[in-house]
């Protein structure tokens, strides 16, 4: 979210969700520059404000910037606005499930132990059927498309995305790398079984201002659109005072194939 509040880029912002209408508002971590109560107060403020129920995961910002409060209660302040950092959110339409990637040792890299990942297939298995099952963690398992050296992937990322793959998860969503990017599983991993549903990942752009010194860093915010047969991806870009879209791309749901016009 930033360092300080932007009125421009929130009245803006509202107004987006006002004319979109989703479901769902999803901030996938790093809510807070410093892990701060008063960050995360503004934060869960602002976020409510937007009118959506909200779905918020910390990212390794979310974590105490100061000892021993890092490694004693990291998640003290997250859970005292946000009331868990695994959240989950179920609808007939919507399934939606949360998970803490961040670790307190390890402030670039994310992991999901194997309990961790164990306790996500089995709230997956909840969902309702015909209900979009989608995963909501901090740190990314698709490669940044430019200069993010220093901002590492999931750990045993290949294992995570084959087990909530298997899970029935159509939507993996992520951030960290201040970069939109946006694949299909097929894309980049050969999938043996014919029969295999969908699996999109996508990675938001950070909504707060890149910090001058960082290239290859970007603000915006992503919008999906879910129907029977499709889900699509829409990048916004920050540009000329307002929302700018800069793409979209639109994948079949299941194991259908999309009509080639």
């Amino acid at each position: 979210m930033g360092q300080k509040e932007d009125p421009e880029v929130e009245a803006a912002l509202a107004a987006l969700v006002s004319r979109v209408r989703p479901e769902l508002v999803v901030a996938s971590g790093d809510l807070t520059h410093r892990g701060r109560a008063g960050e995360q107060d503004r934060a869960q403020r602002f976020l409510v404000s937007l009118g959506p129920p909200v779905l918020a995961v910390p990212g390794n910002h979310d974590l105490p910037h100061t000892f021993p409060a890092r490694f004693t209660r990291p998640w003290a302040e997250f859970d005292r606005v946000w009331e868990t950092t695994e959240p989950t959110h179920a609808s007939p339409t919507l399934h939606v499930v949360g998970l803490n990637s961040a670790r307190p040792f390890r402030h670039q890299g994310g992991a999901l132990p194997a309990d961790q990942l164990r306790g996500a297939v089995e709230r997956l298995d909840a969902a309702a059927d015909g209900a979009c099952r989608i995963v909501v963690l901090h740190h990314h398992l698709l490669g940044a498309p430019w200069r993010a050296a220093r901002k590492f992937p999931l750990s045993h990322r290949d294992h995570v995305l084959r087990t909530l793959a298997s899970a029935g998860a159509e939507l993996i969503l992520g951030g960290h790398i201040h970069q939109a990017t946006v694949a299909e599983r097929r894309e980049f991993e050969v999938v043996d079984d014919a029969a295999a549903h969908t699996t999109v990942l996508a990675i938001a752009p950070g909504l707060g201002q890149p910090r001058p010194n960082r290239t290859g860093e970007a603000r915006g915010l992503q919008v999906h659109q879910i129907d029977d047969d499709t889900l699509a991806v829409s990048t916004y870009v920050w540009r000329d005072a307002g929302w700018s879209l800069a793409g979209e791309r639109r994948f079949p749901r299941g194991a259908a194939r999309l009509d080639v016009p």
